[in-house]
């Protein structure tokens, strides 16, 4: 085992350690999120045959391509079509028939003119301004061709995609199981969310925060509470938590007297592949794998170097088990709005803010970045990434960023798009 890992070789080696989950079937309703186990046909047409994409008149295109204002094409109206009501006149030469949104196109036609472009006069219509022949059908089978591979095996559920299934009447969805989760704190100092307050503890963050971080992922984890610094009762919780496809440990894996996570691994028959890696925050990371394939990290202790690790290794981890080929999140180029000094030897991840300045994005430190700082991440939108080798950045230089919310990012960028 290497006990010391670069961020990219500690990646690699968790993935590597990690499988898919099996397939299972779920409601469509609940589908949200997940990733298909198979390719889904189309069984039906749809539209079902020519329909309008506007409110207007079906015409035929050779009867009004030379109208204008001045000079525009009469044409008798034989039919009044609905969505939902087939037509049942043949469109001749010099007739039109009015069309609402949705409805099927007669025969004889094969144009829509949209309503704007017309001048009703009793039992006729006058076209003003013909658009290109064919204009506002959409074609049979346009968003759906029966028997064509529609959706395939996968593919990740989004609101877009959970609305082609239910068109196609899937009630119940096959997918990738998600892994199950169990989260653990460690340590006679930890202070649990309903014990009374006692200035001697730290409240427990961690369980919490990384609770909501699996919740992000559409994962519903167990907690397991708090276990204290007694090989016997960590022993036994952490015996709990192999029973899931994943347990998460924070706090107990550095080297200090009191930190049995360690020794308790080993003596489970965990099989650990590092202990520590070359990054800031988040340095004692440890990952292993048990004889049933459960995936094991042990996290720091403070809740920031625990949060920041989820999102490097875990997060990925989980999502490829579920199924996902996007394991990562996004990353753009930012400039930095105030010189940065590191210390080289680790990657460093920096809780940064984010505005939108003319020339692109600008990335802003949140302050200080102690680990123990969690404030830093309530109000980080993102990670300035710092390469190890890497001791100052100059204000305006460019940098990578790892964005954390990308709705927000989304939203900013729309805004700034709109003046």
């Amino acid at each position: 085992m290497t006990a010391y890992r670069t961020v990219p070789e500690a990646r690699q080696c968790i993935l590597s350690h990690v499988q898919r989950m099996p397939t299972e079937a779920v409601p469509l309703q609940e589908s949200l999120g997940r990733v298909l186990t198979e390719d889904i046909a189309a069984n039906r047409n749809h539209p079902p045959y020519d329909v309008s994409a506007m409110d207007g008149y079906a015409v035929r295109f050779d009867d009004i391509n030379r109208a204008t204002h001045d000079r525009p094409a009469r044409l008798t109206v034989v039919d009044d079509i609905h969505a939902g009501q087939m037509p049942t006149v043949r469109v001749l030469s010099g007739k039109a028939a009015r069309i609402m949104t949705g409805a099927p196109v007669p025969a004889g036609a094969d144009t829509v003119v949209r309503v704007e472009d017309t001048e009703q006069q009793q039992h006729d219509v006058l076209i003003l301004t013909p658009p290109t022949r064919g204009a506002n059908i959409r074609p049979l089978g346009e968003n759906l061709r029966n028997g064509k591979t529609t959706l395939t095996r996968g593919t990740e559920i989004t609101p877009g995609v959970l609305a082609v299934l239910a068109m196609l009447k899937q009630k119940q969805v096959q997918v990738f199981r998600h892994p199950s989760v169990a989260i653990l704190s460690t340590g006679d100092e930890i202070e649990g969310i309903d014990e009374p307050v006692d200035e001697n503890k730290i409240p427990d963050a961690n369980s919490h925060a990384l609770y909501a971080q699996c919740k992000a992922l559409g994962i519903e984890p167990t907690l397991l509470g708090i276990a204290h610094d007694n090989p016997v009762e960590l022993k036994a919780r952490l015996a709990q938590g192999l029973q899931n496809d994943v347990l998460l440990a924070s706090g107990g894996v550095s080297v200090g007297h009191h930190d049995f996570v360690r020794p308790t691994l080993d003596a489970l028959g965990i099989t650990m592949h590092f202990w520590r890696v070359a990054m800031r925050p988040g340095h004692p990371l440890a990952f292993g794998t048990s004889k049933n394939d459960t995936a094991v990290f042990g996290l720091p202790g403070n809740p920031v170097s625990s949060m920041v690790c989820f999102e490097q290794f875990v997060a990925p981890a989980l999502r490829a088990m579920s199924g996902h080929t996007r394991l990562f999140r996004r990353t753009i180029t930012a400039r930095l709005t105030h010189e940065l000094k590191d210390r080289a030897g680790r990657m460093h991840f920096v809780r940064a803010t984010l505005t939108r300045g003319r020339d692109g994005w600008l990335a802003t430190s949140t302050g200080t970045q102690g680990s123990g700082v969690l404030m830093s991440m309530a109000e980080a939108e993102a990670f300035i990434i710092v390469p190890a080798e890497t001791e100052y950045l100059k204000q305006g230089e460019q940098v990578s960023v790892q964005l954390l919310h990308e709705t927000a990012f989304q939203q900013q960028e729309e805004l700034w798009r709109r003046g």
